[in-house]
């Protein structure tokens, strides 16, 4: 999805801030580059997943004179799995990536955002937001922290010129989740699964336009959380018991 979001952008004609903790952001720094050679497209290898990271990241950015109109905050991991079987290190790591950077990261540039009188915050969420259940209580609990940090600053800054979009997606095919091919297949077919294309092209349209939210793929995702909504914390508990999720 990431570097899905930076061909588009390129696309649109924005000079780019890679950031993964892999080097391999080079590599893909040096392909995005290639969609247009005027653009200015830099690969940055840090650690999103540290308390640090934030505040480093704009430090970068001030250093080398980069100013930020477009923020997309994206770094995130999934699994799920019980609260309690996840190590100390990836509980924190979730919680850093979901939670503490991207809302220290809208901190520091909303700001410059704001004082410029313009700017575009895109936070990508998750439709677990909604989803209060056993094996995703630390995912959709950070997600469902993002997502509501993300409406309270669309509202904040509106008025200023800065729109901040929070895009929730269902399941998205870029291999996280370990589905086989058929399934897969299955799965876009039924418009349950999107491509990452899709995904990313509906979202920044969502951003430009200044909405404050968008759900991908949207109807069978839109009637699941409602679904789950209603189910009571009584039948949970039972499905736990018959060992079914």
């Amino acid at each position: 999805m990431g570097l899905e979001f930076a061909r588009q952008l390129a696309q649109r004609g924005y000079n780019l801030l890679m950031v993964s903790n892999v080097p391999e952001i080079h590599d893909a720094a040096k392909e995005v580059s290639k969609i247009d050679p005027q653009l200015t497209i830099i690969g940055l290898v840090m650690d999103l997943g540290q308390q640090s990271s934030a505040r480093e990241l704009y430090e970068y950015t001030r250093t080398h004179e980069l100013e930020i109109e477009v923020l997309v905050n994206n770094a995130g991991v999934y699994h799920d799995k019980d609260i309690l079987d996840d190590s100390e290190g990836f509980t924190s790591l979730i919680m850093n990536l979901h939670m503490y950077t991207p809302a220290m990261l809208c901190y520091l540039f909303g700001q410059e955002m704001r004082e410029r009188g313009k700017g575009y915050i895109l936070n990508v969420c998750s439709v677990t937001s909604k989803m209060a259940a056993q094996r995703l209580g630390t995912y959709g609990g950070t997600k469902a922290f993002l997502s509501h940090f993300t409406r309270a600053l669309h509202i904040e800054l509106r008025k200023y010129g800065v729109h901040v979009t929070d895009v929730s997606p269902g399941a998205v095919d870029t291999g996280l989740y370990n589905i086989k091919p058929v399934y897969t297949k299955i799965g876009k077919c039924l418009g349950i699964i999107v491509s990452p294309e899709t995904l990313v092209r509906r979202a920044l349209r969502a951003l430009f336009r200044g909405r404050a939210k968008t759900t991908i793929p949207t109807i069978f995702w839109r009637v699941l959380c409602f679904i789950i909504l209603l189910i009571p914390t009584c039948l949970l508990r039972l499905i736990r018991r018959l060992g079914w999720f």
